[in-house]
């Protein structure tokens, strides 16, 4: 059955119900809450409304430099979210890197998933291109953002043991290697979690949109399998570069550990 059930406008209301709902059960628990939630609630919304007509526009095109403009757009809100989520005021060293590894790891994998994997002309099909992009990118945005973090604090928090194993004749490469490892873990775990929980757990949305939409389900899981792979590829290589030339920014021309590679004064959290 190829049939598809469309969502009335009514319908689609009445699922802003279980937000409602959750409004107030926060209010009664006394968690101040309630205008983050309608706030996302309604920004998701206008978001995705926005989203379904440029897509409906882009689809009608045969421009591939104007996917290749959409990309750029993607890549660099990317990086700009990398680096606002990372809550800290990240050095300009710091900040090229991230603007470096986000688009080389993620257009890397996307380019091989179009190519070598999908092949035919899917390289230049928006249908394509830009919905596999934003499943890679964003899930590359997310690890790049852990690793930041993971690495800027483990430095901080270990300055003493780095500064010892420098004193002692240790590279940098080498006081900072657990800390690097620790940052890359973080960035791939979630991924890897999504991956062993897949099938049995968690049925993908790439997956179950295209049954809902009729496409067979061997043929659905072919897909998924594949693009979940790219995903991984764009998450590690991102990060790989990010933690490779990161580590990096920590030490001065003499090989001394500077103050850590972020403003010394916090960014103040927005309410």
């Amino acid at each position: 059955m190829n049939h598809i059930l469309d969502i009335s406008i009514l319908q689609m209301a009445l699922a802003f119900t279980y937000a409602v709902v959750l409004i107030v059960i926060v209010r009664l628990m006394g968690i101040p809450r309630e205008l983050q939630i309608v706030v996302s609630s309604l920004r998701m919304t206008i978001q995705l409304v926005i989203a379904g007509y440029v897509l409906i526009f882009l689809f009608d095109q045969d421009s591939f430099w104007l996917i290749l403009l959409v990309l750029a757009g993607m890549e660099t809100f990317a990086v700009y979210n990398a680096i606002k989520r990372a809550n800290m005021r990240l050095s300009l060293e710091m900040r090229q890197i991230i603007a470096i590894a986000l688009p080389i790891g993620t257009l890397a994998s996307l380019a091989f998933f179009l190519v070598v994997v999908v092949g035919g002309d899917a390289w230049r099909d928006p249908r394509y291109v830009i919905p596999l992009a934003g499943m890679i990118v964003g899930n590359a945005m997310t690890g790049v953002t852990l690793a930041v973090i993971r690495l800027v604090d483990g430095v901080r928090s270990h300055r003493g043991e780095i500064e010892s194993a420098l004193m002692l004749g240790a590279t940098p490469r080498v006081a900072t290697r657990e800390i690097v490892r620790s940052a890359f873990d973080s960035a791939i775990l979630p991924t890897i979690n999504s991956m062993v929980g897949m099938g049995i757990v968690i049925l993908p949305g790439m997956m179950t949109g295209q049954i809902l939409s009729g496409t067979s389900p061997l043929i659905a899981i072919k897909y998924q399998i594949a693009i979940m792979l790219g995903i991984m590829g764009s998450v590690s290589f991102s990060v790989l570069i990010l933690v490779e030339w990161g580590y990096r920014t920590f030490f001065n021309a003499d090989v001394q550990l500077v103050v850590p590679a972020v403003d010394p004064q916090p960014k103040r959290k927005q309410r």
